[in-house]
């Protein structure tokens, strides 16, 4: 039997102290004392005591048993008093403990509802702050889009104004190529030709133009959709820890589906401040700004390249029929000149035939005379003898031959001269009827053929790419 349960049969009324003598010495085990109490609290356990030499039993050899290994009444009292006093101290120990621990859960109850409250305050204040960049962001995404939607429409009409300069370009090429299909006579590097040179050179500086400014267009676009996927990503994860934050702060003390999250306080080394945290949607929202300016001022000055070449090309257009204009009324000048010369000409040499027939009549008509004056001097020149005398007769008719023979000569130098004027003239006709077909010719090149075909040049619309 252990000390404590020796205490517990003494309590009980199981008989005194001398009984507890009187049981056998097998029962009662000499052993060092050991109090578990101590053990558990964790004090130093106290060294066994050293065993008294018992004295020599006075009553013989039958009490050795019962005298053996027992504690001392000072003993006993010293066990029971220093239980008494360690069960006093944990009592007052406990009663300090209780008091601390009822001032701490107030003290930690009332700074948990407080934190709890700084908590939910601060996420009130984050879900504003959040919201505020998240409507920034979502007001620039749509002015980005607006962006974005109008450079595309810009970029077709640039595409579209492009594509319509291909008809002028056409157009001027063919009237330089129509334009050598003149006669020779009329090949002339004129008004019109430089014209439509200056034309073809201005309609390719202004595809290089339209071209590049598509390309500048077509880079700001893309720029734009990268500053825009830039600004959506960042709205998408603010619309996510939106989402969160008002998810954490809905919760309370009350709400079901909370849980532990031991590691959830410690910090993490992807974790920004609140200062990069907003320079960051700053940066973002400023990079958009600026692309917001650069595509304002590329729609003006892509507006401003449209009205300008598009004015540029109805201008020299102007320029263009305007020599063509003055070249047709030179031609048709040209043309009724010939033509009224003409018409001179073939009266002259009708006039000069006239003149020729009427000549080779009247050397005709002189052959008679000379032939009678000419037959009176034979046969007088058959008189005989003395008969042969110059006298007047014969004067008279010798004279009336030289007269007959010079006017005949000078009807026939005359008739030569009508001839070769004629001849004259009739190569004037011909040069003439030839010059007027030329005429004719580049008057169909210039009025029908490139005048006409100039009547399909794009009008100030579609060269503005509507």
């Amino acid at each position: 039997m252990t000390l404590l349960e020796s205490r517990s049969f003494l309590h009980s009324g199981h008989g005194g102290f001398p009984d507890l003598v009187k049981m056998s010495s097998e029962v009662l085990v000499s052993r060092p004392r050991y109090d578990t109490r101590v053990k558990a609290l964790g004090a130093p356990e106290k060294e066994p005591r050293a065993q008294s030499e018992v004295p020599p039993p006075s009553a013989g050899t039958a009490t050795v048993g019962y005298r053996s290994a027992k504690y001392s009444p000072a003993e006993w009292f010293s066990n029971y008093h220093s239980i008494l006093q360690q069960a006093c101290d944990h009592r007052v120990r406990a009663r300090s403990v209780q008091r601390e621990s009822k001032t701490l859960k107030q003290d930690g109850e009332a700074d948990t509802q407080q934190s709890q409250a700084d908590g939910t305050r601060h996420l009130g204040a984050r879900l504003q702050d959040i919201h505020l960049l998240k409507s920034e962001l979502q007001r620039s995404i749509e002015q980005l889009m607006a962006d974005t939607h109008a450079l595309m429409a810009l970029k077709k009409r640039l595409e579209k104004a492009l594509d319509a300069t291909q008809i002028p370009y056409a157009i001027a090429t063919d009237n330089l190529n129509c334009r050598t299909r003149r006669p020779p006579a009329d090949l002339v590097r004129d008004s019109v030709e430089d014209e439509l040179l200056k034309e073809v050179d201005l309609i390719r500086s202004v595809q290089a133009l339209l071209k590049r400014t598509t390309a500048q267009v077509a880079s700001q676009i893309a720029m734009n959709r990268e500053a825009k996927q830039t600004l959506e990503l960042d709205w998408s994860d603010k619309q996510q820890a939106y989402s969160l934050d008002e998810r954490g702060g809905g919760y309370s003390n009350m709400s079901l589906d909370t849980q532990h999250h031991p590691g959830s306080a410690s910090m993490q080394e992807q974790l920004c401040n609140s200062t990069s945290w907003a320079e960051f949607t700053q940066v973002n929202l400023s990079k958009a700004q600026h692309e917001h300016q650069t595509t304002q001022s590329l729609r003006a000055l892509a507006e401003g390249i449209l009205q300008d070449t598009t004015e540029d090309l109805r201008v020299q257009c102007s320029r263009v029929d305007q020599a063509f204009s003055r070249r047709c009324e030179e031609l048709v000048e040209a043309k009724t000149q010939l033509e009224v010369k003409l018409a001179q000409i073939l009266e002259q040499i009708g006039d000069q035939e006239t003149n020729i027939v009427s000549l080779e009549q009247a050397v005709h008509n002189k052959e008679a005379p000379l032939r009678v004056a000419q037959s009176r001097l034979y046969l007088r020149s058959l008189r005989p003898n003395m008969e042969l005398c110059r006298d007047q007769a014969q004067l008279s008719l010798e004279a009336e031959v030289r007269q007959i023979e010079a006017t005949v000569a000078s009807l026939e130098q005359q008739l030569r001269e009508a001839r070769s004027s004629l001849s004259r003239l009739e190569e004037s006709r011909v040069a003439l009827e030839k010059d007027i077909n030329c005429k004719t010719h580049s008057l169909f090149i210039e009025r029908d053929k490139c005048t006409a075909q100039r009547r399909r040049y794009p009008p100030v619309s579609v060269l503005s790419g509507y």
